[in-house]
């Protein structure tokens, strides 16, 4: 479903991703984990059409996001980890110009508003602006405006920031549900134990290159995530 194919972004004489490689297959949860300034969300916004890279190609269900950026991001969600969202706009506002850019039907938008709205709580909230919404509100918002339009990859920058043990709870059940129905999510974290515990597969990014990837089983071995992670983070410190 993603295939990033040796992925080089620069950033003046500073490489923030170097000859990176994966691939995220239809039906995984694919968790992607490094320290703040490893290369996570540049690779991210590499994979969602919003960076250009300098290196590499990156495909989206086997089409270039290079050659062909409208129809990949067609198929896209992505949430980054600080929503940016028209906040003089009400939240049903914002849902249904969503759901216009991806040309939605009527029937389908109000189908997935109400189920989403009523799992994360903010139906009754819908009818006012979004700059009244807490950093919460504003985050399950953001979730269901990518999903309104059925997306077959969903790429994620730390979701569970800012939602509350029930909406994360919901969150991870709708990931799931995603790839049981031929999707799959690519995600990065800082939440090592949610990773753990809902991850396939999963890669550690250092300093931009790949460190290690494989399944979660491949990875951890008989030690937990955390523990793997920090004797990589220390390795050449």
């Amino acid at each position: 479903m993603l295939k990033i194919d040796h992925l080089t972004k620069t950033y003046g004489n500073k490489k923030a991703v170097d000859d990176l490689s994966l691939h995220i297959n239809k039906g995984e949860i694919y968790g992607f984990i490094g320290h703040n300034g490893a290369g996570k969300t540049t690779t991210l916004k590499s994979a969602t059409g919003i960076l250009n890279f300098d290196g590499g190609e990156i495909y989206v269900d086997g089409i270039s996001i290079k050659d062909h950026p409208i129809e990949c991001k067609k198929k896209i969600a992505y949430i980054p980890d600080n929503p940016d969202l028209y906040e003089f706009m009400p939240g049903i506002k914002y849902l249904n110009f969503i759901a216009d850019v991806f040309g939605v039907s009527a029937e389908q938008r109000s189908e997935r508003i109400r189920k989403y709205a009523d799992l994360f709580g903010i139906t009754s909230n819908l009818a006012q602006p979004i700059s009244s919404y807490s950093h919460g509100m504003k985050q399950k918002l953001a979730i269901i405006s990518a999903l309104i339009h059925n997306p077959k990859l969903v790429i994620m920058d730390e979701p569970f920031v800012g939602l509350d043990p029930k909406a994360a709870h919901s969150l991870k059940e709708i990931m799931r549900d995603i790839c049981d129905n031929g999707g799959a999510i690519f995600f990065s974290t800082h939440v090592l134990d949610v990773a753990e515990k809902l991850c396939d597969k999963v890669a550690i990014i250092k300093g931009g290159k790949l460190i290690i990837s494989g399944t979660m089983e491949e990875v951890k071995g008989d030690s937990s995530l955390e523990s793997v992670f920090l004797e990589l983070e220390e390795a050449d410190d």
